[in-house]
């Protein structure tokens, strides 16, 4: 087994800024939207891939529900965004597919299977669809601003650094 350290390192501050960044967040019934987190799962499947994003979005979602930060509703929401991004972006390698990825896993299939979370773990009452105009809400900020930080490390060279 190869273990990337580099890889591990950035896995490990995209973490961070996604913990910290989820201090902000925008109340949407019941759902906390964090472009923060859409952000990193973007950031994540393009400088890592998408195995470390799932496990950065996996981790980032167990502190928060720890701290009290998040709920389970970031579990289906964060890890099928990050690894829909990182698949896009594996397969046609640009930006702009793991800015659809995102939006896609997050704000569509995410919110899809947020509803059973929602229903049968949390005791909410949602409808089926509830959840996809939040979810795509603050997929879409998130994965804007981290287009425009992968745009602009492309050009000054820092991207291919792992």
């Amino acid at each position: 087994m190869c273990i990337n350290v580099k890889k591990l390192t950035l896995a490990g501050l995209l973490v961070a800024v996604a913990v910290v960044g989820s201090t902000a967040y925008i109340p949407i019934g019941v759902s906390k939207c964090m472009p923060v987190m859409h952000m990193v799962n973007v950031l994540g499947a393009v400088l890592l891939g998408p195995w470390y994003a799932v496990g950065v979005a996996f981790v980032t979602s167990c502190i928060r529900l720890i701290a009290g930060t998040g709920t389970l509703l970031a579990f289906p929401g964060s890890m099928i965004g990050a690894l829909l991004a990182g698949l896009m972006y594996k397969k046609f390698k640009n930006t702009i597919s793991a800015f659809i990825g995102e939006i896609v896993g997050t704000g569509i299939l995410g919110a899809l299977l947020a509803y059973p979370v929602a229903a049968l773990l949390l005791s909410k009452q949602a409808a089926l669809f509830g959840f996809v105009l939040p979810f795509s809400i603050s997929s879409v900020g998130g994965a804007a601003i981290a287009s425009i930080v992968v745009i602009a490390l492309k050009r000054t060279g820092a991207l291919p650094v792992l």
